[in-house]
């Protein structure tokens, strides 16, 4: 089969490989629906991650189950699945406690830009539809894998709430869909730091209220004049950069929350200015599989439709035009028909 492979940075395409196979009682190989690329490919493909030989790319997914693993329960051929990026028993500590991105046993997904994958620890992964869903919701269910459940986190880890105001710092996939989030946990106001107007259209389709372009010291200066002067009571930190996240710590009032979830490159903090700002901050790889079931099902129900921010769609084939679209910033997030 084709699948997509990062030989060097700047230099991704579809080579043949064979078909995965069960290797563990515990696996599942799945036929994916779609399958679509991850700002945080970006990084190795920009050069920014270190890339050592041939990678297999894909890391979002859904479709239907193949064939499972002897010691597989909760999922049977047939059944339309999603899952989680990362791969987690949902039995350990962590799992029990909602952490399941930090599961004992944790994997991250790999490979899934292709038409089959096989998910290690199916039965903690991987949640199944009650039935199979219309093609139309495809996309939508696609970003329940990471992309929406990413965004939920940050919210969550926020402390987003009825009457809230919220500020999203970064308007790639996972910003917006922190809007989305803030807007369904009822903030009453909702900013996002945003300089592309495409992206900015889409924010306010998805329930933003405010929109700041300004970045660095100027952009705080902008959020401080549009709360009062307070600050923000929950901030989305949801680009990964120095920038980014002083924009976010200093935008956030005293005791609010910062949910970040980019994921940090180069970021360094001075220990004596974070004690006297009084802020909380929590974040990491987002526990996608805590959300899963709720956020599918408000995809099901039409509640939500997070597949919006799919402003591009390209064949396998053509996954290089997919990264490269993305890189230039001519797209958000590509999805890829398998």
């Amino acid at each position: 089969m084709l699948a997509t492979i990062l030989h060097a940075p700047g230099e991704v395409r579809c080579d043949e490989v064979a078909e995965p196979t069960i290797l563990k009682p515990t696996d599942a190989i799945i036929r994916l629906s779609a399958s679509c690329i991850c700002g945080s490919d970006l990084w190795p493909y920009r050069g920014l991650n270190e890339v050592n030989g041939p990678r297999a790319m894909g890391h979002e997914y859904c479709g239907i189950v193949e064939e499972v693993g002897s010691a597989v329960t909760t999922v049977r051929p047939g059944q339309f699945v999603v899952g989680s990026f990362c791969l987690s028993d949902n039995t350990c500590p962590h799992c029990r406690f909602g952490f399941q991105s930090s599961c004992e046993q944790r994997e991250f997904m790999t490979g899934a830009q292709a038409p089959l994958a096989r998910v290690p620890l199916a039965d903690g992964t991987l949640v199944a539809t009650a039935a199979l869903p219309s093609d139309d919701l495809i996309p939508s269910l696609l970003a329940t894998s990471d992309v929406l459940g990413t965004g939920w986190f940050a919210a969550d880890a926020a402390g987003v709430q009825e009457g809230s105001t919220a500020v999203v710092v970064g308007d790639g996939a996972v910003g917006l869909m922190g809007v989305l989030s803030a807007k369904q946990m009822g903030a009453e106001r909702i900013i996002i730091m945003s300089r592309h107007k495409t992206r900015q259209d889409v924010a306010l389709e998805f329930g933003a209220t405010d929109i700041v372009s300004e970045r660095g010291e100027d952009g705080v200066a902008l959020i401080k004049k549009l709360t009062g002067g307070v600050g923000a009571d929950s901030v989305l930190e949801c680009v990964g950069t120095q920038e980014s996240m002083m924009q976010a710590l200093n935008c956030t009032r005293p005791g609010g929350k910062i949910g970040f979830v980019g994921v940090p490159h180069g970021v360094q903090f001075d220990g004596r200015d974070l004690f006297l700002q009084q802020k909380s901050l929590l974040g990491g790889p987002a526990p996608v599989r805590r959300y899963l079931p709720y956020l599918m099902d408000l995809v099901l129900d039409r509640t939500i439709n997070p597949g919006k921010v799919f402003d591009l769609e390209v064949p396998l084939a053509d996954v290089a035009e997919g990264y490269s679209a993305m890189d230039e910033r001519r797209a958000i997030k590509t999805l890829l028909r398998v």
